[in-house]
């Protein structure tokens, strides 16, 4: 179907971890781009996952923040320790503040300071 070109991929599907994407394209104009409005979220078990998610994804320094990057095609990616999650859910405001305050000025998600700031050192 005209306009799209020979060699180009119309449809496809895709695996990250054990989680299936499909994915579209066109050679027609679409009038849109990645935005912050999209991003993938990815729970990390420990420091060496962030590292490695990190360091595959992050390709825009200046738009990293709080454990948020962007990739080459400027999709954004939350990578996150599970841990974060279940600190920011134990109900003690205390611990809370104490973790987002951690947290707010790091790029790159630190395990460790993220456990230090949960016991107030």
């Amino acid at each position: 179907m005209a306009p799209e070109r020979a060699g180009t991929v119309m449809y496809s599907d895709f695996r990250l971890g054990e989680t299936w994407f499909a994915a579209m394209d066109s050679a027609r104009e679409h009038g849109f781009g990645f935005n912050e409005a999209i991003s993938f979220l990815v729970h990390c078990r420990d420091q060496a996952e962030i590292d490695r998610y990190w360091a595959q994804l992050s390709s825009v320094p200046e738009s990293e923040q709080c454990g948020w990057c962007k990739d080459r095609y400027g999709v954004s990616w939350q990578i996150t320790p599970v841990v974060l999650d279940e600190l920011m859910s134990t109900g003690d405001q205390v611990i809370v503040d104490r973790v987002t305050r951690a947290f707010l000025d790091m790029k790159k998600l630190d395990v460790a300071a993220i456990e230090a700031a949960a016991r107030g050192v």
